[in-house]
């Protein structure tokens, strides 16, 4: 049976693509397999590669026509899994997935045999993506804690400095002082809160992933200050690289948790920006009431 005799000449595009999307997929999570270290998670990854193989057959089975994978989007899943990770990037294709399921299901009265297809897009691949188990989803709760910390106290800190110092390289190295101080801090409170949890969580890892989140952090809002001699162009980039910062971590959170970003970033911006605003206006008062110049 091929496209052209028993498939409407609408849908001939739609299955191609379709086809194409299926061997596409296939190509990513075999090529997610061989990078992975964990041998559940290849497994995992493993036997999704080859129901989306099978669903490739299917087509081909209608078709007759061999396609080639799409290598441009092959690189570019491969290069979110490098910068986020494999929970991440399984869950970004998810996304695309939920198109794929639309259209099959456009297509359910004029392709015989598609039922299949379809369930498996819905249920099988869903449930063996539950399965996968990567460390850094069970510390995120650390990793927000270092980034909601430092995005807040960092931020209303640098902030503040401007306005009372106005010199750029006395803020930032106040700015790198108070942020590391506070880094260790958090680190220090975070492996005592996670030893004495006894949820199954590594404190060490657990300060780990809060240490870094926060440094990394630092280094980034107090950039502009080592960069740019005007205090307030660099209080500016400093406000738009939180933004930054908040939009990235947000959406990351928001793909692998299955929750709202809307919501999530309009509340972290109001925060984090509102204690920079409120830290502005001290460093009005302080400046003014106790007559500072430096």
């Amino acid at each position: 049976m091929t496209l052209e005799k028993a498939i409407p000449e609408e849908a001939r595009d739609t299955i191609l693509a379709s086809q194409r999307g299926e061997i596409t997929e296939h190509e990513i999570y075999k090529a997610l397999a061989m990078k992975v270290s964990e041998s559940g998670n290849r497994k995992v990854l493993e036997e999704t590669a080859a129901v989306e193989q099978a669903h490739y057959r299917f087509f081909r089975s209608l078709t007759g026509i061999d396609l080639t994978p799409d290598r441009i989007r092959i690189a570019f899943y491969l290069l979110v899994y490098r910068i986020f990770g494999i929970t991440f990037t399984l869950k970004f294709m998810e996304r695309g997935e939920k198109r794929a399921q639309k259209v099959y299901q456009d297509l359910l009265q004029v392709v015989p045999g598609l039922e299949k297809v379809l369930l498996d897009e819905e249920q099988h691949e869903k449930a063996l993506i539950a399965l996968i188990d990567e460390e850094r989803l069970r510390y995120t709760g650390s990793i927000v804690l270092g980034l909601n910390d430092a995005l807040v106290e960092l931020t209303g800190t640098l902030a503040g400095l401007t306005l009372a110092f106005q010199n750029t390289r006395v803020i930032a190295m106040a700015g790198l002082i108070t942020g590391i101080a506070a880094a260790l801090s958090m680190g220090s409170a975070e492996y005592l809160s996670t030893k004495s949890e006894g949820e199954g969580r590594n404190p060490v890892h657990a300060a780990t992933y809060t240490l870094v989140a926060y440094i990394i952090t630092v280094i980034f809002l107090v950039a502009p200050y080592l960069v740019f001699s005007s205090f307030y162009l660099a209080l500016a980039v400093t406000i738009l690289n939180a933004i930054i910062v908040i939009v990235v971590f947000t959406f990351y959170t928001s793909v692998t948790r299955d929750l709202d970003f809307r919501g999530r970033f309009l509340e972290m911006a109001a925060i984090s920006l509102g204690v920079a605003a409120l830290s502005f206006l001290m460093g009005i008062l302080v400046r003014v009431l106790l007559n500072v110049n430096v």
